[in-house]
């Protein structure tokens, strides 16, 4: 990572960001870019440093904020129409770390609304362009955090991940991604998607980026009651089996492009080849891992999207004549019809389903329950090795509109990632090289709870 000295000034780095941003404008990444403050930041952080004075661990370096990370002073409207209206009373703790240590927002970038979606296509401003092919997705929801870092608009971008949101786009272009242990990273200023699965990490171009980045904002948050106390740099859990898993059903599974799995098997043997055990193991429970989340998740969103009804802040409809309705009732009606994406009325109308009255305990019920026989194989797993390796997604980078207007198979680029989440562990995409197209192909690897830095170092070995 560049880092502001006596020889690189703040000044230089953000104003080759700002030119990289200008030149990539057909790819739809930022959706505001914050050039005067910017400059006047790092102006203000090249006179304390000659000076001679102290700076920070980031200082001077461009970085992009997803659009759901609320600012003061920067648009924070998750990329949904419902909140291009709103301008945040606060900051949010990650960004108020980072901007601590002196590192440069220059900008938001685009994802899928609320962050519901696999591709970046679901957004109010359109979808972002992936940075390799411009006919395909950047992934979702981080999509624009990954093109931004992938395309060396900045140097890493905040992410939110809740079913694999910032580890599939960072595989669709080639960078690294990391979904913390859940807790490790205040969630206080994020726009709330799903409460019990919404991790923050980081998308950078290095683990060594993405060590500095978890050093920096990892902590409890007296905001934020799900956060953790710092263990991040003294995990407890070590590489002590030396042992490496893959899980035999994501290997046999005829979703899994062929490419992908033979990146895999060549990650698995280099680990042999530096003294590793490799174990196959099976987890069967992982099959309801995808109708799992897609139960609990929808019911959480629902919960969460409720507060957006046009009174209290953000978008109001301005249609409030109708027959036989009330104004009460057309403002709620309008303003979430026309505020919403279609996507986000999907997963509101799915969640207040499995949450109604006489589907609680068939469907909820159900998931929650198939929801811990999965940590606790997760947890079996563990007792057997350090980590697992695993594909982040099954696919490479798809096609614009191929699976737009497919919900199912939308939700399907999910099957590998979402486990992750459920089991609230963390979760690190890294680079496995190209297929034979030119599509940079990504994998994951999986830890016990609290082995964040541990798996960091595992990926610097891998890569």
């Amino acid at each position: 990572m560049k880092i502001a000295n006596s020889s690189t000034t703040a000044v230089s780095l953000v104003k080759a960001a700002l030119s990289r941003i200008e030149e990539t404008k057909e790819w739809n990444i930022f959706t505001f870019v914050d050039k005067k403050a910017a400059l006047e930041r790092a102006e203000e952080i090249d006179a304390r440093i000659k000076k001679g004075e102290t700076v920070g661990r980031l200082a001077g370096v461009p970085y992009a904020l997803k659009a759901n990370f609320l600012s003061k002073h920067r648009p924070a409207d998750a990329s949904v129409k419902i909140l291009t209206e709103f301008t945040s009373p606060i900051d949010s703790t990650t960004a108020e770390k980072l901007d601590k240590e002196d590192a440069i927002c220059v900008g938001c970038v685009n994802m899928d609304a609320f962050a519901h979606g696999s591709s970046t296509e679901n957004s109010y401003f359109g979808p972002t362009k992936n940075s390799t092919d411009k006919t395909r997705v950047a992934g979702g929801s981080s999509g624009g955090s990954a093109v931004a870092v992938a395309l060396d608009c900045v140097q890493f971008a905040t992410g939110s991940d809740t079913g694999g949101s910032i580890r599939q786009p960072a595989t669709f272009n080639g960078i690294y991604g990391i979904k913390p242990t859940y807790g490790t990273i205040s969630r206080y200023g994020v726009v709330a998607m799903a409460s019990s699965f919404d991790v923050i990490g980081f998308l950078a171009k290095s683990a060594s980026d993405l060590d500095l980045l978890m050093s920096i904002t990892a902590g409890q948050d007296p905001k934020d009651q799900t956060s953790l106390p710092d263990y991040y740099g003294a995990d407890d859990t070590k590489l002590d089996k030396k042992s490496v898993g893959y899980i035999k059903e994501f290997m046999d599974s005829p979703a899994l492009d062929p490419e992908i799995k033979s990146a895999l098997e060549s990650k698995l043997s280099a680990l042999r080849a530096k003294g590793y055990d490799i174990v196959e193991l099976s987890m069967p429970t992982l099959e309801y891992a995808l109708p799992t989340y897609y139960i609990i998740q929808p019911a959480e969103v629902a919960s969460n999207l409720s507060r957006y009804d046009g009174i209290r802040y953000g978008f109001r409809t301005k249609e409030l004549n109708a027959p036989d309705k009330t104004p009460l009732d057309l403002l709620f009606e309008n303003t979430r019809n026309e505020g919403f994406m279609r996507e986000n009325k999907r997963r509101i109308m799915i969640g207040n389903f499995v949450l109604s009255s006489g589907f609680y305990d068939a469907y909820f019920l159900k998931a929650a329950k198939a929801r811990t026989l999965i940590i606790n194989e997760f947890n079996k797993a563990f007792e057997k090795v350090d980590a697992i390796l695993s594909p982040a997604s099954p696919n490479p980078a798809f096609k614009l509109g191929e699976k737009v207007d497919d919900p199912v198979s939308m939700y399907l680029e999910d099957v590998m990632s979402v486990t992750a989440n459920l089991a609230g562990i963390p979760a690190i995409a890294f680079p496995a090289g190209t297929n034979k197209a030119g599509l940079p192909l990504g994998l994951q690897i999986m830890g016990p709870r609290r082995s964040d830095k541990n798996l960091i170092k595992l990926v610097e070995e891998l890569a």
